[in-house]
């Protein structure tokens, strides 16, 4: 197992990610560094806003912030390694390389959807029992809603790694990807996966999934909440749309993505790639946009930083 291990450890992948494209391959450069480009700079504006503005230190815009940490980080991860790709052909990457970027894919990954399960718990807690939302939302007491999930994630991701990471690997070192994906890494061992590929399922159901149906169901109890109650409700729902929005475009992507892998029947490797690459990097673009237009007051201190941007611009200096 000793000589396994060693073969395994210094064993190096090509990211054969698009191959099929040939001589274009390095047009993807741009599209995907405008991607990049919107990312940095729209995540970044929107956790300065939250950052400088007081009046925005609350619950809803912290989280909100945090989904920008999460949006910032992700593509730096992976998209730097593959414009270069892109450019300069560098395909290569070791098993271990591959392993840690894997790592922080997934783990940073699963907080995209961990974030929304916390957004929609506090839109419950501000809308159906409006009350008691400042208790609620207390550190303290909202950390019983933080820790168990964060506890979740770590676990998953830990064992799906480590699993990952003890494969041996003696058949093909190509890899279909632009960068290391669990599924695309566990396919290219030798000997029974079987076990990998049960904890990916395992992990997609208790993450993914459970975070789906928490939110859905806190969703359905706010909607017949200001159904009951009139139209008092209606502005109160106003950020509980932008949620929904956000929700939907992460968790299809990332669906679309993971069964590509699963039911290959008819699915161009090139469209699978698309998608495995979209679900980090979309949402990441997507998300401060949608934010930023839908959340009337971020949008307010926005519009206010770039008209002082603007102005500090043109004034003449002495």
């Amino acid at each position: 197992s000793l000589q396994v291990w060693n073969v395994s450890s210094n064993k190096h992948f090509i990211l054969n990610g698009f191959n099929e494209l040939g001589a274009l391959r390095p047009v993807l450069f741009i599209p995907f560094f405008i991607m990049f480009v919107v990312s940095l700079l729209g995540n970044s504006l929107l956790l300065y806003i939250v950052i400088s503005q007081r009046s925005l230190h609350s619950p809803m815009y912290i989280l909100i912030a945090g989904m920008a940490c999460v949006d910032l980080s992700l593509p730096v991860f992976f998209v730097p390694n593959m414009l270069l790709s892109f450019l300069f052909d560098w395909r290569r990457i070791s098993l271990i390389g591959c392993l840690v970027q894997m790592h922080f894919i997934h783990f940073v990954g699963t907080f995209q959807s961990t974030l929304l399960v916390w957004m929609a718990l506090d839109r419950y807690f501000a809308i159906c029992t409006p009350l008691y939302y400042h208790e609620r939302m207390a550190l303290p007491r909202f950390l019983k809603f933080i820790i168990p999930l964060v506890i979740r994630n770590v676990v998953m991701i830990t064992v799906l790694l480590s699993l990952a990471g003890t494969l041996s690997f003696c058949a093909s070192d190509v890899m279909n990807h632009c960068f290391c994906e669990h599924m695309a890494l566990v396919e290219l061992a030798c000997g029974s996966t079987a076990i990998n590929s049960l904890m990916g399922l395992i992990s997609v159901f208790l993450i993914l999934v459970v975070d789906f149906i928490i939110i859905a169901a806190s969703y359905v109890v706010i909607f017949t909440s200001v159904l009951k109650s009139g139209k008092s409700g209606v502005k109160a729902l106003h950020t509980c749309v932008t949620h929904i929005v956000v929700i939907t475009v992460t968790l299809t992507i990332a669906l679309v993505a993971f069964l590509s892998y699963r039911i290959r029947n008819g699915v161009p490797a090139a469209i699978r790639v698309f998608f495995s690459t979209m679900y980090p990097l979309f949402p990441s673009c997507f998300n401060p946009i949608i934010y930023g237009i839908r959340t009337t007051e971020i949008r307010q201190h926005i519009v206010k930083t770039l008209r002082c941007c603007r102005f500090v611009q043109t004034v003449p200096h002495s």
